[in-house]
């Protein structure tokens, strides 16, 4: 027993068509997203930080022209509490919040940022000061 083309032709149509309206069909509910507590977007910090240029100033707000709250030399080690990106005349600096004796803010490329206290503090003694 043969099955004429059109017939198999028109079935396939309206399954086809069957599908794609169910699918358009299915509400889905939002959730609302929650991280895990193991999440990278739960820490109440970004990392730790370990100051690779010789010197650097620790300033009260994310500007080149701000007061200057401290010092820190290469090899210090400082918890990173938050990035932010700054607009100025050159395009945008990459800005870090850090929590030390208080908390200032640097510019993120005189530090490598490392996700645990044990990796900053090895990378830290590496350095020769």
């Amino acid at each position: 027993m043969r099955i004429p083309f059109k017939y198999i032709n028109g079935q396939l149509i309206i399954l086809i068509f069957i599908l794609a309206l169910c699918a358009c069909n299915s509400k889905k509910e939002e959730l609302p997203l929650i991280p895990p507590v193991t999440s990278p977007l739960s820490k109440e910090y970004v990392g730790y930080g370990v100051i690779t240029s010789s010197f650097t100033h620790i300033t009260a707000e994310p500007a080149e022209d701000s007061s200057s709250l401290g010092y820190l030399r290469r090899g210090s080690l400082v918890m990173v509490l938050r990035r932010q990106l700054i607009k100025n005349s050159d395009g945008f600096t990459s800005w870090v919040q850090i929590e030390d004796i208080q908390r200032g803010w640097l510019r993120e490329d005189v530090m490598d940022i490392y996700d645990s206290q044990e990796q900053a503090r090895t990378a830290s003694e590496s350095m020769s000061r």
